[in-house]
């Protein structure tokens, strides 16, 4: 083996050495029976990243303009409760937050399409967290998502 190739291997990760080898992970998604692209597919990390910084600029402003009257060190707090608030009755009841649905995602269970408000609940409580939102599975499910069983789909 080439040392480049070596070095190389080492730099794509465990899936692409794998892939090199003959495994087939398929495409994201394929495990929940969802196509690989298009409507229905799982949404990509920069459509999703893309609606969080939107949820939670509009927190922000909200907290900042009706709740402390300006910046103060409760600012960040006070935002935080709000896009919990936001998110858990948004999610909970149609599925998108003002940012996903200017991105086009929504938010389905995995088993019967529709996230009910304890799976809301759950979801939003982990993702304040921030941590479980860090750590991915294969398909690009945040672990948040999979312990509330959904998962964000493109519209």
């Amino acid at each position: 083996m080439d040392n480049r190739q070596a070095i190389g291997s080492w730099l794509s990760g465990p899936r692409a050495a794998m892939e090199e080898a003959g495994a087939d992970f398929g495409h994201r998604g394929q495990q929940l029976g969802l196509p690989e692209q298009g409507p229905g597919s799982i949404a990509r990390p920069g459509r999703r990243v893309g609606a969080l910084a939107v949820d939670w600029g509009l927190c922000v402003l909200i907290a900042y303009g009706l709740i402390t009257d300006g910046y103060t060190r409760a600012t960040p707090n006070w935002a935080l409760l709000v896009f919990f608030v936001l998110s858990v009755l948004t999610v909970g009841t149609v599925g998108v937050t003002p940012g996903k649905r200017l991105f086009g995602i929504r938010v389905v269970a995995v088993d019967t399409g529709r996230v009910a408000p304890l799976r809301a609940l759950a979801r939003t409580i982990l993702l304040c967290v921030a941590i479980p939102a860090l750590i991915w599975d294969r398909d690009g499910r945040g672990l948040h998502d999979r312990v509330a069983k959904t998962v964000e789909i493109r519209i």
